[in-house]
């Protein structure tokens, strides 16, 4: 990872950023973490108290947040492409957007999956993460450091890949979909790179380990700075790439 940037100019400063998922654990913490940067930083989740809560932690340590209140699950194309609009109508600016919004049920063995728990995991883990990349790509092409990051989990990292279903599936078509994206994009299009960082003492993991026996998990923020140098030019080294930190 390279340098942090000076105190005179903060890594991210006069920048808009997207997170989706922003009430999560790496969420919050990445949203806290690129205010302290300098972004102003739009806030994307489903619940509106965890929302509020994340607002007043950013707000107190940067520029004043946005709340955008949205439920991936049900979300369409349309409702994306107006966020997209409206973003572009009151900041004026997108300049990149991290994806940390995740649907995960529980570990269970693919053949006793609820089909609607299957296609709910593979839709916001995977199906809603992109459309909401494809509203927002032409107003991130306008920005002179574009840039989407895609926060990826390693079930494997516990031992065994098996029982994760469609969440873990999910993981593996990301993968996929970071170097395939910036191919077509091109080397002066918008960045386009993965996070994979080590396992966080998260809810989202506490439905598949047990957190007093769970040694490996660390807190989310330690992976914050992570999210800002890949959101800011000092990512430019992970373009087309996945980047993963140790445990």
């Amino acid at each position: 990872m390279s340098q942090a940037a000076s105190p005179e100019r903060p890594a991210l400063h006069g920048r808009v950023i997207l997170v989706a998922g922003a009430a999560g654990g790496l969420g919050a913490a990445a949203s806290v973490a690129c205010a302290q940067a300098g972004a102003t930083v739009v806030l994307l989740g489903r619940k509106v108290a965890p929302l509020n809560r994340v607002y007043d932690a950013v707000k107190a340590v940067g520029p004043e947040p946005v709340l955008y209140p949205l439920d991936l699950v049900g979300a369409t194309p349309d409702d994306f492409d107006e966020l997209a609009q409206r973003i572009q109508a009151e900041l004026g600016r997108l300049d990149g957007v991290l994806h940390c919004a995740a649907e995960f049920k529980g570990l269970t063995p693919l053949l006793h999956t609820d089909p609607a728990d299957f296609a709910r995991a593979i839709h916001v883990d995977l199906t809603a993460r992109w459309w909401l990349t494809q509203a927002c790509l032409p107003l991130i092409a306008e920005s002179d450091a574009g840039a989407v990051v895609f926060a990826i989990d390693d079930p494997a990292r516990g031992g065994s890949n098996a029982f994760w279903g469609g969440y873990g599936l999910a993981q593996s078509a990301q993968e996929t979909l970071v170097p395939m994206l910036q191919a077509e994009l091109g080397e002066h299009g918008p960045r386009i790179s993965g996070l994979r960082p080590g396992p966080m003492r998260t809810a989202l993991r506490g439905k598949a380990f047990q957190p007093n026996t769970d040694m490996q998990a660390r807190p989310p923020g330690d992976y914050a700075a992570a999210c800002v140098e890949l959101l800011s030019v000092a990512g430019a080294a992970q373009r087309g790439r996945v980047l993963e930190l140790p445990a």
